[in-house]
């Protein structure tokens, strides 16, 4: 759970959000919704200022979208054209347990129960990937040892700095 608060927080350092927000918003969320993990348990979203929550996942029969500003101490807002990095996560029992860290098109993905939370190419580390082409190994060697497709570990390495890696 640690892990995915750490991927929400890059997602939204990344777009903007400052700690300060983010620090008020996760406080505010845990206190308001008895969550040990805010950020892994509830759909939370940003617009680049601020953190988020769709009003309807509290009040379902709400008619108007509004917003609860969670770094506003839950003040409501009209519902604007958000960021949806939702779309990165994959959830499990109201959990978000997999981030496409690339995108949703991407092979890259983190899952804290495969590699301890390491980005990964169907469970194996990208890391390894690049470890092993630093060694020399070519492409195909390293697709052929763990029954990988070129492109998959084209993108492995790529994702890890090593774009055009031969």
């Amino acid at each position: 759970m640690q892990a995915v608060e750490v991927a929400f927080v890059a997602t939204y350092r990344s777009l903007g959000v400052s700690l300060q927000r983010i620090r008020k918003a996760r406080d505010y969320f845990a206190q308001r919704f008895e969550a040990e993990y805010p950020f892994a348990e509830l759909r939370l979203k940003t617009d680049g200022h601020h953190v988020l929550m769709d009003f309807l996942e509290v009040e379902p029969d709400y008619e108007i979208e509004r917003l609860i500003v969670g770094d506003a101490h839950g003040q409501l807002a009209w519902q604007p054209l958000v960021a949806d990095r939702f779309a990165e996560f994959d959830y499990e029992h109201g959990l978000a347990l997999r981030w496409h860290v690339a995108g949703r098109d991407s092979r890259i993905l983190i899952d804290p129960r495969i590699s301890f939370g390491a980005p990964t190419v169907r469970a194996i580390p990208t890391w390894v990937l690049k470890g092993r082409n630093l060694a020399g190994e070519s492409i195909e060697e390293i697709a052929l040892d763990f029954g990988l497709e070129i492109e998959e570990v084209k993108e492995a390495l790529d994702f890890e700095g090593l774009a055009m890696a031969a």
